[in-house]
C-alpha cells in the first residue's frame, strides 16, 4: 500500500534519463551510432527534464549548455569513478572530483534553478565489471586498510562537493567492492551523512542480491539520487552462476526500464522515499543494447510507467 506518493511533485522531484539507453559508456562497442543530438532530442520527446552525462557529449560547457537548453534539459549528474582503495590514485581521484565540480559550475552558471546536479561516485578500485570475467566469483572484498582509505577518500570528496553546495551520492555498483548488502551497510555506517549520501540504483542492487526496498526504507533520509531501472531475472541468474561477465549480462538484457522486468516493488520504494520527503533527481535508466531495444521506445515506456505511478 502506498500512502505518500502524492508528496513526490514536479516542484521538488525531477525526472531524468541516463544515456545508456542510446549507447553504453563503459563498453563503447555497444553502440549503433546514434549521435548525441538525436539522443537528447529523444530524451526531451519522451518527457524528461534532465539527463546524465554521456561520453558522446561535448566536453565544453559553452557548447553543451545551449544544446541542452534548446531541448529543455539539464544535467542531472556527472559520474566520477573513484580509486581510493588502490595505490597512487588518491590525488588523481580528487582531481577528477574537482574537474567535475568545475564542469557543473560552468554548466549551471549563476542559475537559481533548484534542479541542481548531484555528484555521483562509485569506488572502482579492483572492480571486475569492466573485465571479461564472471562477476560474483571475482568481485573484490576490501581489506581493513582499504576500507579506511575508501572512507577517508569519500569524506575528502564529500567536503569538496559540500563546499560547492553539491551533494555527493555513492552508487553501489555490480562488480565492485561495494555491491553486497553487508558492504553497503558498512559504507553507510562509517561515512558522515553530511558528506556522503546514497544513490539508490534499484537494478544494480537487485541484481547483486540486495533488496532495494529494504535499502529504501532503511536509508530513505540519506538517499538523495535515484537510478530507477529494472532487471530480467533469467539473466541475473546466469550472472550469479558465473556464466556471464558484466558486459555479457548487458548484451543479454540484464537491465530494462522500470515496469518492464522482475522488480515488483517500485511503488513501495518510491513511497518510502516520499515518506522521507525526498527531493531531487529520479532518473530512468536501462543499460541496454540499442540494437535490441529501441532507445526512444524504452525511454517513453519508462516515463509512462512513472506517469502512472506519480500522476504526472
Amino acid at each position: 500500500m502506498t500512502k505518500y506518493l502524492h508528496r513526490l511533485t514536479p516542484a521538488k522531484v525531477w525526472l531524468g534519463v541516463i544515456p545508456t539507453l542510446w549507447w553504453n559508456d563503459d563498453f563503447i562497442n555497444i553502440d549503433i551510432g546514434i549521435p548525441y543530438e538525436q539522443a537528447l532530442s529523444e530524451m526531451a520527446l519522451a518527457g524528461y527534464v534532465g539527463c546524465g552525462v554521456g561520453h558522446k557529449y561535448p566536453t565544453d560547457p559553452k557548447i553543451l549548455r545551449p544544446v541542452l537548453e534548446l531541448r529543455g534539459l539539464r544535467i542531472s549528474e556527472p559520474w566520477v569513478s573513484t580509486y581510493f582503495t588502490i595505490k597512487a590514485m588518491n590525488r588523481h581521484t580528487l582531481e577528477s572530483v574537482d574537474a567535475q565540480l568545475d564542469f557543473l559550475e560552468a554548466m549551471e552558471g549563476g542559475s537559481d534553478d533548484p534542479r541542481r546536479a548531484d555528484l555521483v561516485v562509485a569506488e572502482f578500485g579492483g572492480a571486475v565489471n569492466p573485465l571479461p570475467v564472471a562477476v560474483f566469483p571475482n568481485c573484490p572484498e576490501f581489506s581493513e586498510d582499504q576500507w579506511k582509505q575508501l572512507i577517508e577518500g569519500l569524506h575528502a570528496a564529500g567536503e569538496k562537493a559540500r563546499a560547492r553546495n553539491r551533494r555527493l551520492c555513492y552508487h553501489p555498483h555490480l562488480g565492485t567492492g561495494v555491491m553486497k548488502t553487508e558492504a553497503i551497510h558498512r559504507l553507510m555506517d562509517e561515512t558522515d551523512p553530511r558528506l556522503v549520501n546514497m544513490l539508490l540504483d534499484t537494478a544494480h542492487q537487485a541484481a547483486a542480491g540486495v533488496d532495494p526496498l529494504a535499502l529504501a526504507r532503511k536509508y530513505a533520509h540519506r538517499i538523495k539520487h535515484v537510478h530507477l531501472k529494472d532487471i530480467r531475472a533469467e539473466v541475473v541468474t546466469k550472472i550469479h552462476r558465473g556464466e556471464l561477465s558484466f558486459q555479457q549480462g548487458i548484451e543479454a538484457g540484464i537491465f530494462t526500464v522500470p515496469g518492464d522486468g522482475s522488480i515488483e516493488t517500485f511503488p513501495e520504494i518510491l513511497d518510502a522515499l516520499a515518506e522521507a520527503d525526498f527531493a531531487g533527481w529520479i532518473c530512468v535508466e536501462a543499460e541496454q543494447d540499442p540494437a535490441k531495444a529501441n532507445p526512444l521506445q524504452y525511454a517513453k515506456m519508462g516515463r509512462e510507467y512513472l506517469r502512472k505511478l506519480l500522476g504526472w
